[in-house]
């Protein structure tokens, strides 16, 4: 029975593959407390969660344009497990007291997650599209141009209700050809939908396994927020924001901003 190979004439393949040492080189913080490193390297996987549910969120959006709801539900389920996997990462920062923080809080300068580009893509994605978070980003033309075209494209929702009015559901113009950089507003016609999807739940209804699916996903980024609210009540109270947001309050209005309404409402309706 043979080893595994140790010997390489060039790079080890792992790294190649994974660019692990670039990763490991990442990581420079800028005080010398001990756990601004993870505060710095939680931040940094989070980061990598975000670009993986946006990843995810696009494929589902191609096969719903392509009318596959079977293959759409897939990457669904993939984005729960993804979006678990970014709520457990609060876990590495439940040592941080107020104190702890404040070691290092003033290094961030005018650092703040409220500046995430990625994690605006996501909400953009899921539909929760304000178009003054992407101000921030004007100096830096790449990223502005990017969170400028998500903006205007449609959410997967928008996706959704599409594939919905093409299977002969109800679903106004007004919904289906609206102007796509606003936030989304319920419908009572897409609300109808789903209701009348929700009444045949035989496990071979594929419309009523991707409701369950695109439940899971908001129900799970539901879960992020609340974290991201409570990890910020733990270390900072209610004190303004690094970036100038007014913090914890900040949160706890963006929670009131429901991720695939109709799905929720249509519940209280079966």
């Amino acid at each position: 029975m043979s080893g595994p190979i140790l010997d390489f004439p060039d790079q080890v393949p792992y790294d190649a593959y994974v660019h692990a040492s670039t990763l490991h080189s990442l990581q420079q913080p800028l005080s010398k407390d001990p756990g601004e490193m993870s505060f710095l390297m939680v931040s940094q996987v989070m980061e990598l969660w975000f670009g993986l549910a946006c990843h995810e969120l696009r494929e589902t959006q191609r096969l719903l344009r392509e009318d596959d709801v079977w293959g759409a539900i897939a990457p669904l389920r993939r984005i729960k497990l993804h979006l678990e996997g970014l709520v457990a990462a609060w876990n590495g920062l439940r040592w941080m007291t107020p104190s702890d923080f404040n070691r290092f809080r003033a290094q961030l300068g005018e650092a703040s997650g409220f500046q995430s580009a990625m994690y605006r893509h996501l909400e953009f994605l899921l539909g929760l599209k304000n178009e003054a978070l992407i101000r921030p980003f004007k100096r830096q033309a790449d990223l502005y141009q990017d969170l400028t075209a998500a903006l205007a494209a449609p959410s997967v929702w928008d996706d959704v209700t599409a594939m919905l009015a093409r299977r002969g559901f109800e679903i106004p113009a007004e919904v289906t050809d609206r102007d796509h950089t606003r936030e989304y507003e319920p419908s009572p016609q897409v609300e109808r939908a789903w209701v009348e999807i929700y009444r045949d739940d035989r496990g071979d209804n594929p419309l009523y396994l991707l409701g369950e699916a695109l439940t899971d996903v908001a129900e799970a980024f539901g879960d992020w927020r609340y974290k991201h609210l409570t990890a910020v009540q733990r270390t900072m109270g209610n004190k303004p924001g690094s970036g100038g947001s007014s913090g914890a309050a900040w949160l706890t209005r963006s929670l009131a901003r429901v991720v695939f309404a109709e799905l929720w409402s249509a519940r209280t309706v079966i």
